[in-house]
């Protein structure tokens, strides 16, 4: 590796060790996420409201439910009590909207806080809602107040939302009202009379009661916390029917309930979450370095060695050891004859003067000389007990002939 790629490396690594320096050394953001969730403790969640339930209820008091009303209402007709909804936004359906005003008719309360509602509820009870722009008020935030004698003493503050829903039209004949927006006056021309904003009401419907808050922030964990807001808090619980259940849904909510991932465990320590993203980074830089193609080693493999010399030899050997001189002579002589025939394009089938002439010149030979060779090769075939001098003088005899033809010099 050289001596670049070293600096560049040490230079990432670096770099990722000041980003995390800086990651881990910074305030953690909140979560400003309105989840309404019972057991998140981020600011728009209701850890604290259900705690303060659980405070001022019997175990038995608070009755927490994972199901649709729906679903749970049909069990049995012996549910009574309060059913508390709390979210942004709650749209039942007709079925089930339909099920729960059939079970508050019968001597039970519907509570419901949410920033909106289904048309079919606000025609039941002859309602209609508008927003408030937080510019439109004055000051930087909205005020919330009570309205009975004894639950308004202060004033209630609210300044993280953009804007305020509230009952801009209402049936005077069966409402009370129960919460207002004080810092806020609408046209004293309007309809029904209407001057101050209602974010909370209370209607009688059958034997049982309504009350629907256009402020779900109330229970919310940033609201609580904010003195005196806890204060408005406690008054809406002051009409809670405290000898009878309260069913508390978890159902409808923008929050989970519970976490399916095992990434929120992971995700949610700073420091397993680090850990977490610089295995990623880790992982990254071994790609980019390590994971490119390397070629395998190729294994040096040695040519195959030409042993026709060796064999020829050790076969020579083997007959010159045994002394068989006559049978190397054939050899010699039937590989001499084969030497004409593809070198010199001579047939050998019949040995006679007009052969060796013509033999001597193409092999660039003296007449002499060659029938000289071709008389020992017949005697030599017509004896066959020789010794080692007369193989020695066949073998002589043959390479001077060839070392004289002028196409082995060319080959």
């Amino acid at each position: 590796m050289s001596k670049q790629v070293k600096f560049y490396i040490a230079l990432t690594a670096l770099a990722i060790f000041g980003i995390v320096l800086m990651e881990y050394s910074k305030p953690k953001q909140i979560n400003w996420f309105e989840s309404y969730a019972k057991h998140h403790k981020i600011p728009f969640g209701t850890y604290i409201f259900q705690d303060q339930l659980d405070r001022l209820f019997t175990e038995s008091g608070i009755i927490n439910l994972e199901s649709p009303p729906y679903q749970y209402l049909s069990q049995s007709d012996s549910i009574n009590g309060t059913y508390l909804f709390i979210n942004n936004n709650i749209l039942f359906g007709e079925t089930e909207l339909e099920k729960l005003l059939d079970w508050t008719s019968k001597g039970n309360t519907l509570f419901i806080a949410s920033e909106d509602f289904e048309d079919q509820l606000l025609d039941t009870l002859k309602l209609e809602t508008d927003i408030i722009s937080k510019f439109e008020v004055e000051g930087d935030s909205f005020h919330f107040q009570l309205n009975h004698k004894e639950l308004n003493t202060r004033t209630a503050i609210f300044d993280k939302s953009r804007y305020v829903s509230h009952f801009n039209k209402i049936d005077t004949l069966n409402t009370s009202i129960i919460g207002t927006l004080k810092n806020y006056e609408i046209d004293e021309d309007a309809e029904d009379s209407i001057t101050t904003p209602i974010t909370i009401l209370k209607q009688p419907f059958g034997d049982g009661t309504i009350i629907l808050s256009t402020f779900p922030q109330a229970f919310t964990n940033y609201f609580i916390l904010n003195p005196p807001n806890h204060n408005y808090t406690a008054g809406l619980l002051s009409y809670f029917d405290e000898s009878k259940p309260v069913y508390v849904d978890n159902y409808y909510k923008s929050g989970k309930s519970f976490y399916t991932s095992p990434m929120y465990i992971l995700l949610n320590n700073k420091a397993l979450k680090w850990a977490y993203y610089i295995m990623l980074i880790g992982v990254v830089f071994y790609i980019i370095f390590e994971g490119k193609r390397k070629q395998r080693a190729i294994p040096i493999v040695q040519p195959l060695r030409n042993q026709t010399i060796d064999f020829t030899r050790t076969i020579a050997n083997m007959y010159y050891e045994k002394g068989k001189h006559y049978e190397i002579a054939q050899h010699k002589i039937q590989h001499f004859l084969e030497y004409i025939r593809t070198h010199l394009h001579l047939s050998t089938t019949t040995i006679n003067d007009d052969f060796l002439k013509n033999l001597a010149a193409r092999s660039n030979n003296s007449i002499e000389d060659t029938k000289h060779l071709f008389e020992t090769i017949e005697s030599l075939n017509q004896n066959t007990q020789l010794n080692t001098i007369q193989l020695e003088q066949l073998n002589a005899l043959i390479e001077t002939f060839k070392s004289n033809n002028s196409w082995k010099k060319k080959t």
